[in-house]
């Protein structure tokens, strides 16, 4: 037992070990040395002794009851039996372990509480006024939970279970996206599991990207979700066969499906597809490895009579897929295929003379070796209804057989040709002479053969239905091409010359003076030739019809521009001025115009604008958008001065 030690000089009495008692003799020259340490030992004795006599009360205490300890069963009954969404969504976030069992909790299982409460008497003032202004209330707006979207590092477990918690309190979640997954705790099938749970009336779900879910999570959004409408798989290698298959048999009203880059769906995931969604529509595969010919035959006979959409892309599919297609895609409207290296001439001949594409509107091919003048020329022969034509990277396609097209398409409205090289400009003048009278939109995107030609032909083609033209990077595209151009097509409404460098004012100015319905959108960006004698001349043609122009790396436009477009553009909406030469001026001229209805305003690069121009852009009350990145005279100061002036509007800086 320790020993008690008494101190003279009033000190209480306290306990100290043997081996301390040495340290409290007293010297005659040490007393106040000796009284300091009798405060320090008193003082830590004091503590040990308080904290010994609170260990002591707190074991003779009985323990706290508390919810945590009850097993999962007891507690999944209590959380379930919570009375309303704030009491669940607050539960929730008392631990990990209510949580997981919160979102375990299916929709049907959430009890209800038994008591009711008397219903208070309506005040009629109140509903007076409601009745009343019941016609001019706007309609309530739509609950923003029934569709969430998780990307990156936001795509958890854990934040996917909190928000089926919530949404589940509220009828669920409709709309469900999940786009990449955290690099470490990613959403897996514990996460879908409580989707499922809580969101029985999913009607859209996408997967972008995630690489931990698997079978497993798919067939308990097909067990909880029998209202699923879409699907949209996307670079998920886990799932295979067995989960679309579940998806299948447990979704029969699936409307759309979408599956790319998924190394284990092959064959069998869709042939349970085919049997299972009578009311399928769209169907997208690419880059599926698995994925071969009985796949989608078996898909597209099974369906035919609703499939609509078809995208086919990168698959080892050949021209037997596509003679199925051509025989059973009744109801197809729109049909997409990509790098298709198997599928040959043949197989698009085929595809054509089957004649079951009568309702196919529109055709997009790209990278397909199997696209020739035959081909083509088939389709617009066999495939009446068709209106729009889009062909990418078609090296075997020529002049003639564009100009065979264009005979047989009795309804084609566009035609979109981009890298297709033995295109020249003699075989697009021979399309317009012979196109239907439906014929509106054209474009021809970096197609190298389109080029200056040596002689015109003797009598060129009016095509007065032509509304929308785009020759975009086409480097041997210059002022003699152009000015054929304008002399063919009278009734533009839309050019887009973008990446035209050759360009010039001698060749812009015959394309605008022909144009006689009236131009509404241009874009002359990267046209570096290009002035303000064009730019001048353009806007005081068609300065009563133009709402968009686009002026992107044009360095030889400058103020006099703007003072041109101020005075004439009473309709324009859309302004791109990015890397122009101007200046504080041409943005006061563009300020002082009160009929402007300017909302959007690009002065990306423009080095010479300056923070003179900020007072002008603060004047321009109708702007919703603005881009000043890379206006380096204008000061963060300034941009902070403008982004309060202009609160609603949104600004790049």
């Amino acid at each position: 037992m320790p020993a008690f030690r008494a101190y003279g000089d009033g000190g209480c009495l306290v306990s100290a070990p043997a081996e301390l008692s040495g340290m409290f003799c007293r010297g005659a020259g040490g007393v106040a040395q000796q009284q300091r340490k009798r405060s320090l030992v008193a003082a830590s004795a004091v503590a040990a002794a308080a904290e010994y006599v609170r260990a002591s009360k707190k074991a003779r205490q009985p323990a706290q009851p508390s919810l945590d300890a009850l097993p999962d069963e007891c507690l999944f009954e209590v959380l379930r039996r919570l009375p309303g969404a704030r009491e669940r969504a607050d539960s929730a976030c008392v631990s990990r372990r209510w949580l997981a069992l919160l979102a375990s909790i299916r929709a049907s299982e959430l009890g209800h509480s038994t008591t009711t409460t008397a219903p208070s008497l309506p005040d009629l003032n109140e509903e007076f006024v409601m009745e009343e202004d019941d016609s001019s209330s706007p309609a309530p707006a739509a609950d923003p939970s029934v569709e969430r979207v998780l990307e990156g590092n936001e795509a958890t477990d854990i934040r996917l279970a909190a928000m089926a918690v919530v949404a589940g309190s509220r009828g669920g979640l409709e709309r469900l996206a999940v786009r990449g997954s955290h690099p470490a705790r990613g959403v897996t099938d514990q996460g879908l599991l409580a989707v499922a749970r809580g969101s029985p009336n999913l009607r859209s779900l996408a997967l972008w990207n995630v690489p931990l879910v698997t079978d497993a999570g798919l067939a308990e959004i097909a067990a909880g979700c029998p209202e699923l409408e879409r699907l949209d798989i996307t670079s998920c290698p886990l799932i295979t066969d067995k989960g679309l298959a579940a998806v299948a048999q447990g979704c029969p009203d699936l409307l759309s499906l979408t599956v790319e880059s998924c190394s284990g769906v092959g064959n069998d995931g869709l042939r349970a597809v085919g049997r299972c969604c009578a009311r399928l529509q769209a169907l997208s595969i690419k880059n599926c490895a698995r994925v071969c010919d009985q796949g989608i035959s078996s898909l597209v006979c099974s369906a035919a009579a609703t499939l609509a959409k078809i995208r086919l892309q990168g698959l080892n599919i050949t021209d037997a897929s596509l003679a199925v297609i051509g025989y059973y895609g009744k109801a197809v409207t729109d049909l997409t295929l990509a790098r298709l290296a198997a599928v040959g001439e043949r197989g698009f001949w085929v595809m054509a003379n089957a004649n079951g594409l009568q309702n196919l509107r529109c055709i997009s091919v790209t990278s397909c070796p199997g696209v020739t003048d035959l081909a083509i020329v088939s389709v617009a022969k066999f495939c009446l209804s068709l209106k729009q034509l889009c062909l990418k990277k078609c090296e075997h396609v020529s002049d003639a057989g564009l100009k065979a097209f264009a005979e047989s398409a009795k309804l084609l409205e566009n035609l979109q040709l981009e890298e297709c090289n033995r295109v020249t400009l003699v075989g697009v003048l021979a399309c317009l002479v012979n196109c239907s009278q439906k014929f509106r939109a054209l474009s021809l995107v970096k197609c190298t053969g389109v080029k200056d030609i040596c002689a015109a032909p003797a009598q060129l083609p009016v095509c007065k239905s032509l509304r929308f033209l785009t020759i975009k990077d086409c480097p041997g595209f210059t002022d003699a091409s152009l000015a054929v151009v304008g002399m063919i097509c009278p009734q533009l409404e839309q050019v887009d010359l973008s990446g035209l460098g050759e360009v010039t004012d001698s060749g812009l100015l015959p394309l605008i003076t022909s144009s006689e319905s009236g131009l509404v959108k241009v874009d002359f960006s990267g046209c570096k030739n290009i002035t303000d004698v064009a730019v001048s001349a353009l806007v005081k043609a068609h300065g009563k019809s133009i709402k968009q122009v686009s002026l992107e790396g044009c360095s030889k436009i400058t103020d006099a521009s703007l003072f041109a477009i101020s005075e004439n553009c009473a309709e324009l909406g859309e302004l791109d001025l990015s890397s122009c030469m101007i200046s504080d001026s041409g943005i006061a001229s563009l300020a002082a115009a009160k009929q402007f209805q300017l909302r959007v305003l690009s002065l990306f690069g423009c080095t010479n604008v300056t923070q003179r121009s900020v007072p002008f852009l603060g004047n321009m009350g109708k702007l919703e958008g603005l881009n000043l990145q890379f206006c380096n005279m204008i000061g963060d100061h300034s941009i902070a001065s403008l982004e309060k002036q202009l609160w609603w509007c949104d600004i790049l800086a």
